[in-house]
């Protein structure tokens, strides 16, 4: 780990978590929890594994991570953040929402795991009616599917499916992202080959067209029509 020999608190900050891949082992640790190795080499797509080592060690002897033998039926280490490590969530969260005006044209090579799908609806969903009923969105793109659950004013979003989701939205996470952002409305998302399942108007629930032109714009591609 290289130093910037510079006395000032970001310089030092960036010694510990500036160096290329820190920052996203952190950010799995944050939206996983405890990873084996072999986790974290698949939620990392293009990490090498000497380079995941690598930067493990460099974690560890900061005092941002730690490794547990977990008990059967897991018998592995597990990797996971000290408090010290979690309280880069907050950076995480901020990097997050300034890094959406970035994310309007991806590389046709730009890998995705539904868990990512968390900062975003974090940073956009809020629930407007927390006296209703708890309802879940499922999220069916590249990988496996991710659910959004809301109830009592908190929006949760996890890997997996759900047995009965309220609403189903099916598409690439560019066309998914743009819906629930606010900057693409339901129609606009259908036609652009977004496929809509079960009860839409939960997401008047959860967005605010208005606020939503306040952050940054997530432009989207028509998948109907990709040359348009």
């Amino acid at each position: 780990m290289r130093s910037y020999g510079q006395y000032c608190s970001v310089a030092k900050a960036l010694d510990v978590v500036g160096d290329r891949w820190t920052l996203l082992i952190v950010r799995e640790l944050i939206l996983q929890g405890p990873c084996r190795y072999t986790d974290l080499r698949a939620a990392l797509p293009g990490i090498a594994t000497n380079m995941l080592a690598e930067r493990l060690r460099e974690l560890e002897a900061a005092g941002l991570v730690r490794r547990e033998e977990a008990a059967p039926p897991v018998a592995t280490t597990l990797f996971q953040l000290t408090d010290a490590g979690t309280e880069l969530e907050p950076v995480l969260n901020a990097l997050g929402a300034w890094g959406i005006r970035y994310m309007a044209q991806p590389a046709d090579n730009d890998e995705f795991r539904s868990h990512w799908f968390s900062f975003p609806a974090s940073l956009f969903l809020h629930d407007r009616e927390p006296d209703g009923p708890p309802v879940a969105i499922e999220l069916r793109t590249t990988g496996r599917a991710a659910v959004i659950e809301v109830s009592g004013g908190t929006v949760r979003t996890s890997l997996g499916t759900t047995h009965v989701p309220d609403l189903v939205l099916s598409g690439s996470p560019q066309l998914i992202l743009g819906l629930l952002s606010a900057h693409l409305s339901l129609d606009a998302a259908r036609a652009a080959g977004l496929e809509v399942d079960g009860d839409a108007g939960i997401l008047a629930r959860l967005t605010d067209p208005v606020e939503g032109r306040g952050l940054p714009a997530v432009p989207v591609v028509d998948e109907a029509h990709p040359g348009a």
